[in-house]
């Protein structure tokens, strides 16, 4: 794809608030633009999902998991808190993590939250968790964006 025909593409997901459409173009993106452009492209998937999230917080609505843009949305919220986590910022990733567990209508996500927080309540640094805690292995066999199996419950 040229990347003037990946810059429209982009465009017209972003003007739709088509997070899924933009997690689509997310590899060409990564083959086309530099640094910059990237940050830019991802804080708009992190904007939409902010608004996303904003929205189903006002309404008595659980994001659901058969909808695309509802996972897109919690993706990108659990890769923001994610980032937090590595930058240790641990009460901002903590807060995420209790808001995805609350947001969303797997009771298996919502889980999987949970044991995030509760490693960021034992100091754990997201290098230990992952390490210890996390089961990276089976949580790519699964084929989930997030962390979703563990060697031990916390």
């Amino acid at each position: 794809m040229s990347k003037e025909l990946l810059k429209q593409k982009i465009l017209q997901a972003q003007s739709e608030g088509d997070i899924a459409a933009l997690y689509v173009l997310e590899h060409e993106v990564h083959d086309c633009f530099e640094e910059e452009m990237l940050h830019a492209y991802y804080a708009n998937i992190l904007d939409l999902a902010l608004e996303r999230l904003s929205d189903a917080l006002s309404t008595p609505r659980k994001m659901d998991f058969d909808e695309v843009q509802d996972v897109a949305t919690i993706r990108a919220l659990y890769e923001y808190a994610i980032e937090h986590y590595s930058a240790q910022k641990f009460h901002d990733a903590s807060a995420l993590f209790e808001v995805l567990s609350g947001i969303a209508n797997s009771s298996a996500f919502s889980k999987a939250m949970l044991q995030h927080v509760k490693a960021i309540e034992q100091n754990l640094s997201l290098d230990d968790f992952l390490e210890t805690v996390a089961d990276v292995d089976a949580t790519q066999e699964n084929g989930t964006f997030y962390i979703s199996h563990f060697q031990k419950v916390l």
